[in-house]
């Protein structure tokens, strides 16, 4: 019985902070002034083959609210499929990383509190950044 208990616990417990939005990450991107997307060569992650910068602040938004939207657990992967930089007053304000190819493992990462942190890269996001591509 008490087995039982802490299991559903535990359970829900990690389904909670699965699905919790990232305020400190929000926090720190929101006010950007402007952001660069660096698109990875999809065999050799340390070539980028497209740069994108914004400066609508509308799109900017909506990166924000992706990015900061579903807390996940960080599971390791073959590559990075790109980075985002936001900047404000041409200094960068935070790095973070996308896979976006697997479509299992799908996720922005960043470091934060001196360890990596991922949260859901979700079909809208993948939309937006192919988009943003082009």
């Amino acid at each position: 019985m008490i087995k039982n208990c802490l299991l559903f616990i535990v359970a829900s417990m990690t389904l909670i902070a699965c699905h919790t939005s990232n305020k400190e990450i929000r926090s720190a991107i929101e006010n950007s002034d402007s952001v660069a997307i660096n698109y990875f060569n999809e065999t050799v992650t340390d070539s980028v083959v497209a740069v994108k910068i914004i400066r609508d602040k509308h799109t900017m938004d909506r990166l924000t609210d992706l990015i900061s939207a579903d807390t996940t657990a960080f599971m390791t992967h073959s590559g990075v499929d790109g980075s985002i930089h936001f900047f404000k007053q041409d200094a960068v304000v935070e790095d973070i990383f996308f896979t976006l190819h697997d479509d299992n493992s799908m996720f922005f990462f960043f470091k934060q509190g001196g360890r990596i942190v991922a949260t859901s890269l979700s079909s809208s996001a993948k939309e937006l950044l192919q988009s943003l591509k082009k």
